[in-house]
């Protein structure tokens, strides 16, 4: 694990280009093995569960050209093969699960070992994953530390609704259903960004999909699956970061932007916190024309605030990067979890910047902002936004800090730091004991 040591103080200012999204490339790299023409992708961040990912693929068989520095890969899986005494999917990474599909289409049988969490944001089951592949025929069967899954070829076709609009269930359920015996349906499907970004992607490659960007998905099954040529485009939760990033340290951040359609109430929230968001011309850029300050309700006996869900809803992921913004603000603030139980707790280190955060119950905190904050030294979990999180308000606070354990940012930011250099920032990875 490494840290993060900010020099903070400094109003971070210049113009960014983001990298691709993680929660977008990773099952866009799964569902390549959909296909054994060649895939070339632009674009593709040099982040560890990318590496992760490519090694299994190397492992398979499978042939890799070009290179995460230049971020243009094509991939060919028309070697590929897969042993399910001895081939393993990457552990403590939760997009392994998304492997599933496309091997079973390809293989007829898939292992997944028990350590699949990914990020500590509380309870993260796999039975909506495990429903969906028994729901396309497959027999899912609990071995020594794995799950052996194995089914007919082609899958069968099913309609499914879901307890609760998951990405990654959406995602598998999509990849299954593109090569299965028939039309599959999905209601109560996620829709979120990234999610209609892997969509597009598996229709470029050949899949009949009804309903991209609705909770309702219609996907008739087809026979093969072709190459295509794909660029990624900019990750939202990093434009939102470099824009809060500007606020927080007093700033200007211009960042660039190319699909600002999503972005109405991600600009509504920051409008709570006094930032206004400007779209123009493929780029985004914050104002705080009279500083950081909650803005007051009309009912009110009512806190301000931030409610967090699947999409339409603001994401969650987002949410650590608003209670940041809310510790530095002038006002009280609430913020609702509405997906993880338990994944608020970490605010419990903003204490150590003298900042005031109450948590109420598993799934809200509040903000007591405006507080006098000093340099501290922080633990951040294993949650890649709330390693973002405590760096913002670092960042914004004279002094030097330090950041324990913020290896969870090289997941999804490649080169974050020294972006963040280029903007003016002082901050430096260090490793433990160093």
């Amino acid at each position: 694990m490494s840290d993060l040591v900010v020099h903070g103080g400094l109003p971070l200012k210049g113009r960014i280009t983001p990298s691709a999204n993680k929660n977008a490339v990773l099952p866009i790299l799964c569902a390549t093995l959909l296909t054994r023409e060649p895939v070339t992708l632009r674009g593709v961040p040099d982040i560890t569960d990318v590496r992760k990912i490519l090694a299994v693929f190397r492992e398979l068989g499978s042939q890799i050209d070009g290179g995460l520095e230049q971020g243009v890969l094509t991939i060919h899986h028309r070697d590929t093969h897969f042993d399910i005494a001895h081939n393993r999917l990457p552990e403590e990474m939760r997009s392994s699960i998304m492997l599933v599909p496309p091997l079973l289409s390809r293989f007829g049988c898939a292992r997944i070992e028990n350590d699949v969490q990914g990020c500590t944001l509380g309870v993260r089951e796999i039975d909506p994953h495990v429903e969906i592949f028994q729901g396309f025929g497959a027999e899912v069967l609990r071995g020594t530390e794995m799950l052996l899954v194995k089914a007919p070829r082609p899958l069968h076709a099913q309609d499914c609704c879901l307890d609760y609009a998951s990405v990654t269930t959406t995602e598998n359920f999509v990849m299954g259903a593109s090569m299965a015996d028939g039309t599959s349906t999905l209601t109560n499907a996620a829709c979120e960004p990234h999610v209609q970004e892997f969509c597009r992607f598996v229709q470029l490659m050949g899949a009949d999909i009804d309903g991209l960007g609705t909770s309702r998905l219609t996907i008739r099954g087809v026979t093969e699956m072709h190459g295509v040529d794909f660029s990624f485009v900019e990750d939202f939760h990093e434009v939102v970061t470099f824009l809060a990033l500007g606020a927080i340290t007093g700033g200007d951040i211009t960042v660039k932007n190319g699909a600002p359609e999503f972005f109405p109430l991600i600009d509504r929230t920051f409008a709570k916190f006094g930032v206004r968001v400007e779209h123009r011309d493929g780029w985004s850029r914050a104002y705080v024309d009279n500083g950081l300050r909650v803005k007051e309700p009309f009912t009110r006996n009512m806190l301000q605030k931030v409610e967090a869900a699947p999409w339409p809803y603001l994401a969650v992921d987002l949410l650590p990067i608003f209670i940041a913004l809310g510790v530095r603000a002038e006002g009280n603030m609430m913020f609702w979890n509405k997906v993880y139980d338990g994944a608020l707790g970490w605010t419990s280190e903003l204490s150590k910047f003298g900042a005031h955060a109450f948590i109420s119950d598993p799934h809200r905190v509040v903000t007591f902002g405006g507080k006098h904050l000093v340099p501290a030294e922080v633990e951040s979990p294993y949650i890649i936004r709330v390693a973002i999180a405590l760096l913002m308000l670092a960042a914004s606070i004279d002094g030097k800090s330090k950041i324990f354990n913020a290896t969870p940012i090289r997941r999804a930011h490649p080169r974050f730091v020294e972006n963040l250099v280029s903007l003016g920032a002082r901050i430096e990875w260090v490793e433990n004991g160093h």
